[in-house]
């Protein structure tokens, strides 16, 4: 692996010999310039990794030579040398980008210390952004795999209006993508590089989601021990994703629809409201119309929302898209579990596309994961997928008998003699949790209860979701 290279711009000829042999010492490559053109000269031809550089120069002094390494290199450290009389300017150029500066005369431990803190911090920006560019491609509109009719419309509304500050509001049963729409929503867009927060409203009390999404003052409510900075704030300059605002309490309605409109926030307990530039993408599972006309849903805030509406159909109404995702799925668990397959049978995507999906893509990937894990011979077989027999009306699976059509979970749970009430509560919550993929949302659709009464029960029955 090569050494990192280090270009030195002194124009001291005893300094300059200094400095190379102590940078070389710690085990560094250095190349030497004389004052500041050839500094910038040597900068095109070896782009080194790290400038250290003398402030006060004949010609092209230090600051000169700082503001072209930022503008050529943005990403090369530059260390200053400068003697004491010099340090308010040196202060100055941190605040122009230097990375750090070192008083005359040197201190030679302290030279090498800051050499090799400058460049591990150098390395592990790097280290940043490549992993972000690698999330930000992941989540981009054109590496999401869509076939059928429906999405393929759907993704072209999400390209068409990335680079756009329009509110969008995503609808779509749980489990379909629409945190995914958000986030490429985002990294398609002109604000790729800032923060992108995600917030889901059905998670927090009333109290505690005013807070998270505001932030709120030292001491505005007891354990407000220190200030906090809530989510619009947080996603001050990138995209702020509300995922279920259908669950969001009137009060804290209020408040969306006033920085909505305003463009500014007022933390709890603040007595200023300040103003934040930050894109809102809201979804929801629930019928944002209908909540309106039963009162429990702010119709100003709903307009507010619904400037543009992406729609998502269930997984069920684009099977198209089944096989594709399925493969992705199975090429992301066999990367993470080490796994090796011979193959998939017919049967298996037989089984796949026959089968409703109630729990949409999410359930399909836990699916696709597990049956990874269980494959013992290294064939996805249909008996591979750990799924209830609610396969879609006249669908057959080779290899498979047909399953009896399914009706309300209560329904299909067959109770030994002897079976607890609680024996029987858990035996319901884990049948629904495994036909939704483990979803908290959809199950408490579906049992007629609240998700923070799921989450308990599923702390108290240690189920594994």
């Amino acid at each position: 692996m090569p050494r990192p290279r280090i270009l030195i711009i002194e124009d001291d000829p005893d300094g300059a010999q200094s400095v190379c042999d102590a940078v070389e010492d710690a085990g560094f490559e250095t190349t030497l310039a004389r004052d500041g053109r050839e500094g910038l000269e040597k900068l095109a031809e070896v782009s080194p990794d790290l400038v250290l550089t003398d402030l006060v120069m004949p010609g092209l002094d230090g600051m000169a030579v700082l503001r072209r390494v930022r503008a050529e290199a943005p990403h090369t450290p530059v260390i200053l040398m400068t003697a004491h009389g010099s340090v308010p300017s040196s202060v100055q150029a941190l605040k122009e980008g230097a990375h750090d500066y070192l008083i005359k005369p040197l201190d030679l431990d302290e030279l090498q210390a800051k050499v090799r803190g400058a460049l591990d911090n150098a390395a592990l920006k790097r280290r940043v952004a490549d992993l972000s560019a690698a999330v930000n491609s992941k989540f981009a509109a054109r590496e999401v795999v869509v076939e059928s009719a429906a999405m393929r419309a759907a993704w072209r509304q999400v390209e068409a209006l990335a680079d756009t500050m329009a509110t969008v509001l995503v609808t779509g049963e749980s489990g379909t993508g629409k945190e995914l729409v958000a986030r490429a929503l985002h990294v398609d867009s002109c604000r790729a590089s800032g923060p992108f927060v995600a917030i889901n409203c059905a998670a927090f009390t009333e109290t505690l989601l005013e807070s998270e999404l505001f932030g709120h003052e030292k001491g505005a409510f007891t354990g407000a021990v220190a200030r906090y900075a809530g989510a619009f704030e947080r996603a001050d300059g990138g995209t702020l994703f509300l995922d279920e605002i259908g669950d969001a309490p009137p009060s804290v309605q209020v408040k969306l629809l006033r920085a909505l409109e305003e463009l500014e926030i007022r933390r709890v307990g603040g007595a200023a409201a300040f103003r934040v530039k930050t894109r809102l993408v809201s979804a929801t599972h629930r019928d944002l119309a209908a909540r309106v006309r039963e009162g429990v849903f702010r119709e100003d805030l709903f307009y507010r929302l619904n400037v543009v509406t992406i729609h998502l159909p269930p997984l069920r109404e684009r099977r198209a898209d089944i096989r594709p995702l399925a493969d992705r799925f199975i090429a992301r668990a066999c990367a993470s579990h080490g796994r090796k397959l011979a193959g998939a049978h017919p049967s298996f995507y037989a089984r796949l596309e026959a089968f409703d999906w109630p729990g949409n893509i999410r359930q399909l990937r836990n699916a696709v994961e597990t049956a990874v894990l269980l494959a013992a011979d290294g064939t996805l077989r249909a008996d591979s997928l750990r799924l209830p027999d609610n396969h879609a009306p006249g669908a057959e699976i080779p290899g498979d008998s047909p399953g009896e059509a399914t009706g309300d979970p209560g329904d299909r749970v067959q109770f030994p003699d002897g079976m607890t009430l609680e024996g029987i509560e858990r035996r319901v919550l884990e049948q629904t949790l495994e036909e939704t993929g483990g979803n908290r949302t959809l199950t408490a659709d579906k049992l007629g209860l609240s998700r923070r009464t799921i989450q308990r029960k599923i702390k108290e029955h240690g189920l594994p979701y």
